[in-house]
């Protein structure tokens, strides 16, 4: 089973308990709804009326001979048909209003859900997996509601009220009807299952598509790079004949549903002429009456062919709401506590009390760390990749919650504040820097309006990217491309270290790797702006390069996900244990290549 198919053990779906579900959202607009409704029932009603008018026309008056009635006839005929398209108009507005308010709360409800999940949610799921709940499953909702349900509960309204008025006209031709019916329903219900389970299959290999598409856009110099074209546009043959597959299969019901339909009603028509044109013949039935029953059969039959389109599109929002509600209903991993609360001071005192964290099962990635970092104090975390030094930058922003032990912020647990709050007051520089498709002012603010034009050009200012800036065309109102591809990856780290000095937090997080791709010149500005920023600051350096972090107050060196040894840069050479080694295998890797 490969990553994308965690989607395939989806269960049975619960019509009745997503349907009510989805009425959450459909409750705050009642009146719309209830307007609708009777308007709905006008419709059922001036349906029916036409072949009244062409009943009584035949009877009383072209099968007598008459015509004096006609024109009257026909202008009710007219007046009905119109009356029934002008109230179709009005409740097809409202229900496709009502469909897009539902749209807009439901898709908002899932981003908020979707910005508060931690980031282990993110690393199970997919991006374009999640993109298709956003857009295409909700939008398939939104297609039910505005258009599917009034036709569903429309002709469901039509077919109940032909029914009744067939019986009136007739009891024994409507019995003969109905013997054709009761199997016919029952087929309906074979039918409707078989189309669950594809459209189920169609928005599974439609996720694996958008992910997998996702992944190779988004990583695109490196398939061009190694050459994976090719093996690539095998995986995704893979996906696109899976998803050719279960489409196939959901066109072949819906292409028999609709033509088994009309098979029962050429039979039951058949049957109809038969006995009700003896009956005509012998007397015992008017031939408008017969006319009549026809004409409200072919109708009868007419909405529940309707219904085979109108079925498969609510199936399908079944499908998709089931992903959506899945997408809901897992848990928040990181949350606040009840009683979270903010401190009124933060000095930026550091605490990892006997540490202990593990991504999965017990797979430890921090084992018992146990260390203090005092306010103001810059140190570095060093170690072999592996050793677990991103994973405590992202315990302390509590991306993640530890296992066992706790950290510490000025003796408060980190589970005891507000995330809000902790991650405005711990700031980190990331290795690789996010763009947005924005103005370079918002890249800096990310969109806070509490922090004023002046307030950026101050930071970045104070770290060197002025320069560059002011050389772009519109200056801070320049908008950037989607990930900065239109800036080197020298000035995408100095927006982002502009963007942190313009939030100004207690505590720095720096990983130096962000330098490792630059040039020279570039590099010592940003790391004369890391200085400025890490001043009268507790600054903490995930540090990969030795010759960076000399002037630290303090190192700690990481082995295995445990604290190895501590000490100044000296202290550690001189013992000539972890560290020495490190130091010596970097070293002596670059002179071999110098």
């Amino acid at each position: 089973m490969s990553f994308y198919d965690d989607e395939s053990a989806i269960g049975k779906i619960y019509d009745r308990r997503i349907a009510a579900r989805l009425g959450r959202y459909v409750r705050p607009y009642t009146t719309p709804l209830v307007i609708a409704a009777l308007l709905m029932i006008a419709v059922a009603v001036l349906e029916l009326v036409p072949t009244l008018i062409v009943r009584h026309a035949i009877d009383q008056q072209i099968g007598k001979g008459r015509t004096d009635s006609l024109p009257r006839l026909a202008a009710w005929y007219t007046v009905a048909l119109l009356a029934s398209f002008v109230i179709r108009y009005g409740q097809a507005y409202l229900m496709a209003w009502v469909g897009q308010r539902v749209v807009v709360d439901l898709r908002m409800e899932l981003f908020r859900h979707l910005q508060r999940m931690s980031i282990a949610f993110f690393d199970r799921n997919p991006v374009g997996r999640l993109v298709v709940r956003l857009t295409g499953d909700v939008q398939q909702i939104e297609a039910v509601i505005s258009q599917g349900l009034v036709q569903i509960l429309t002709n469901l309204l039509m077919v109940s009220a032909i029914i009744i008025v067939l019986f009136v006209l007739d009891w024994r031709l409507a019995t003969i009807m109905t013997c054709f019916v009761v199997p016919l329903i029952w087929l309906v219900k074979i039918f409707a299952a078989a189309q669950r389970d594809a459209f189920r299959d169609q928005r599974i290999w439609i996720a694996r598509i958008n992910a997998y598409l996702n992944e190779m856009i988004s990583g695109v110099t490196v398939v061009q790079l190694f050459n994976r074209q090719a093996r690539n546009q095998v995986h995704f043959d893979s996906r696109n004949r899976g998803s050719l597959e279960a489409n196939l299969r959901v066109l072949f019901w819906y292409a028999v549903f609709e033509p088994t339909v009309v098979l029962f009603g050429a039979f039951t028509t058949g049957a109809i002429l038969w006995y009700g044109g003896v009956r005509v013949a012998g007397d015992a039935l008017t031939l408008g009456t017969l006319v009549a029953f026809i004409a409200y059969m072919q109708r009868f039959f007419w909405p529940i062919r309707e219904l085979a389109e109108r079925y498969t599109m609510l199936q399908g929002a079944m499908a998709s709401a089931e992903r959506i509600f899945g997408i809901l209903d897992q848990p928040q991993e990181v949350v606040d506590a009840p009683d979270a609360r903010p401190l009124p001071e933060i000095h930026g005192a550091i605490r990892f009390d006997h540490v202990w964290f593990a991504y999965q099962g017990e797979n430890w990635v921090s084992r018992g760390l146990d260390f203090s970092i005092a306010p103001g104090e810059k140190v570095a975390i060093v170690g072999a990749t592996g050793a677990g030094k991103s994973t405590m930058m992202s315990l302390l922003s509590r991306f993640y919650d530890v296992q066992q032990g706790d950290i510490l912020v000025d003796g408060v647990s980190v589970r005891a504040l507000p995330q809000r709050w902790l991650r405005r007051h711990v700031g980190l520089m990331l290795q690789d820097p996010w763009i947005y498709t924005d103005t370079v002012i918002e890249n800096i603010r990310l969109r806070d309006t509490s922090i004023s034009l002046d307030q950026v050009r101050a930071a970045a200012r104070s770290v060197g990217a002025d320069r560059f800036i002011e050389a772009l065309p519109a200056q801070y109102a320049t908008l950037l491309a989607e990930r900065g591809a239109n800036l080197s990856t020298g000035q995408k780290q100095l927006i982002a270290l502009a963007r942190l000095a313009a939030f100004n937090p207690e505590i720095v997080l720096v990983m130096d790797e962000a330098t490792a791709s630059i040039d020279p010149e570039t590099e010592a500005t940003i790391q004369r702006g890391l200085a400025g920023v890490m001043v009268g600051r507790t600054a903490v350096i995930i540090a990969h390069r030795l010759n960076t972090i000399r002037a630290v107050d303090r190192i700690l060196v990481l082995h295995h996900g445990e604290l190895a040894e501590e000490g100044t840069h000296e202290e550690l050479l001189s013992r000539g244990g972890v560290y020495a080694r490190l130091h010596e295998l970097q070293f002596k890797d670059q002179g071999s290549r110098i």
